[in-house]
C-alpha cells in the first residue's frame, strides 16, 4: 500500500505552524503561573492547539470510542488442545454483544466522561444472523468470519485486507463528519494480541521473546505456545514488509486492516487520536509506514507494561499520559485519560497573564 499523493500532501502540515509556536509562546512567557507549572502537559496543550490548529486550543466536546471486533484464528486450540489464549473464540461475540447493549467498563467509563461507543464486527467468527437482534450498522461492515491460522497460513486475503483498509477509513470520516473531535480506537477480540506482537516484531526488528506479553492473561505453558505461534508467524510477516497491506493480510487480519486505515484517515482529516493498547500501537506502527508523520496526531494513553507495547511506543518516540499500567485496551485506558486532556486545555485557556489575573510579574524569568 504507498501513500496517495493526497495524503502526502494533507500530512506533511502535521504540527507545524502559527498554533504550536503561539502555543509554546503562551506557556512560556504569558500565563501567570510559573514555569514548568504543569510538567508534561504543558507539551499535551501544546499538541492540542498543533493538532487542532487553533490557540488556544477548544475544549474536547465529542470524543468517540470506535472497537473494532474480530477474531483470531490462532487463538484455536492445536491438534494437542494447546491454546495461545485464555479464552474460548465464543468470547469475543460475547464482549461485542455486552457492549453493544452499554455493558463493561469501556461503556461504564464512557458515560462517566460523556463519550460515545461505536462496535464495528469486522470478522467476529459467528454468523451475522447471531446479532440480529443489534443495530445492523454493527455488522454491515462485516468483511469475513474470523481469521487463518497466521502461524501456518494468511491471516485473510489481500482484497479483505484493502476492502477492510477502506472500511476504516470510511469510518474515520464518518465520525469526523459527525462532529468528532477525539479519536479512541481499539480492537476487541479473543487472541489479537498475538498478530500484535507479530506486527510490532516485524516492524521493529524484534524477535518473538522480545514482543511476546501475556495478553489475555496466559499461564506460562500457553506463553510459550503463544511465543512460538508468533515466531512462525514472523517468518511470512519479514516477506511482506514492503507492502504495508500484504503484510495486514498475511500476518494480522480485516480488524488491524480497518483499525489501520482509521488511523490514517484521522491524521488526514486532523483529528486527534488517543491510542491504548498494543493492537492499536501495532496499527499506529503501520500507519507511520503508510503516511511517516501521521503518528504526530495520535497521544498514548497509558503506558501498559505488555512488551510489545513499550516496543512500539520506543519506535514512535511518544510519552504515554498516565502511568497506571492498564492492561486492559478497547478505549478504556484513553477514557481515563480524557479528562487529563479536558482539565490540560481548561487551563490553558482560562489562565490568564499576569496582568489579566491582577497578579505582579515575576522579577526573574527561568524556562526551567
Amino acid at each position: 500500500m504507498e501513500t496517495t499523493e493526497l495524503e502526502k500532501t494533507e500530512l506533511e502540515q502535521i504540527g507545524e505552524g502559527v498554533p504550536r509556536t503561539e502555543a509554546e509562546a503562551r506557556w512560556a512567557d504569558q500565563v501567570a503561573l510559573p514555569p514548568r507549572s504543569f510538567g508534561r502537559l504543558e507539551k499535551t496543550g501544546v499538541w492540542l492547539a498543533a493538532v487542532q490548529g487553533v490557540c488556544p486550543p477548544r475544549q474536547i466536546g465529542n470524543a468517540r470510542v470506535v472497537l473494532f471486533a474480530g477474531d483470531h484464528g490462532v487463538a484455536e486450540p492445536d491438534e494437542h488442545g494447546r491454546s495461545a489464549s485464555a479464552y474460548p473464540r465464543s468470547a469475543t461475540a460475547a464482549q461485542v454483544r455486552r457492549i453493544a447493549a452499554g455493558g463493561g467498563p469501556v461503556q461504564s467509563l464512557a458515560r462517566t466522561h460523556g463519550a460515545q461507543v461505536r462496535v464495528v464486527d469486522v470478522s467476529v467468527d459467528c454468523p451475522v444472523e447471531d446479532f440480529a437482534d443489534l443495530p445492523v450498522e454493527l455488522t454491515a461492515g462485516r468483511i469475513r468470519t474470523g481469521t487463518g491460522r497466521i502461524d501456518r497460513e494468511p491471516a485473510s486475503t489481500r482484497a479483505e485486507a484493502a476492502a477492510a483498509f477502506r472500511l476504516g477509513m470510511a469510518l474515520a470520516d464518518a465520525e469526523v463528519d459527525a462532529g468528532a473531535d477525539l479519536l479512541l480506537p481499539g480492537l476487541i477480540g479473543v487472541g489479537h494480541s498475538t498478530p500484535a506482537a507479530v506486527l510490532i516484531a516485524a516492524l521493529t526488528g524484534s524477535d518473538a521473546a522480545g514482543v511476546t506479553g501475556r495478553g489475555s492473561g496466559v499461564d506460562d505453558r500457553s506463553w510459550v505456545v503463544k511465543c512460538a505461534a508468533v515466531r512462525d508467524a514472523l517468518r511470512s510477516a519479514r516477506k511482506n514488509l514492503a507492502d504495508q497491506i500484504d503484510l495486514l493480510a498475511t500476518a494480522a487480519g480485516p480488524d488491524f486492516a480497518a483499525l489501520t486505515g482509521f488511523l490514517v484517515q484521522a491524521a488526514t482529516r486532523r483529528t486527534p487520536v488517543l491510542l491504548d493498547s498494543t493492537g492499536a500501537m501495532a496499527c499506529a506502527l503501520l500507519a507511520q509506514r503508510i503516511a511517516f508523520r501521521a503518528p504526530e496526531w495520535f497521544m498514548v494513553a497509558d503506558n501498559n507494561p505488555d512488551p510489545g507495547f513499550r516496543k512500539a511506543l520506543e519506535r514512535l518516540s511518544v510519552e504515554p499520559l498516565l502511568d497506571f499500567e492498564v492492561r486492559l485496551g478497547g478505549g478504556c485506558a484513553g477514557l481515563l485519560a480524557l479528562p487529563v486532556l479536558r482539565s490540560t486545555i481548561a487551563v490553558f485557556t482560562e489562565t490568564g497573564s499576569y496582568a489579566d489575573e491582577g497578579q505582579p510579574e515575576p522579577l526573574v524569568r527561568s524556562r526551567l
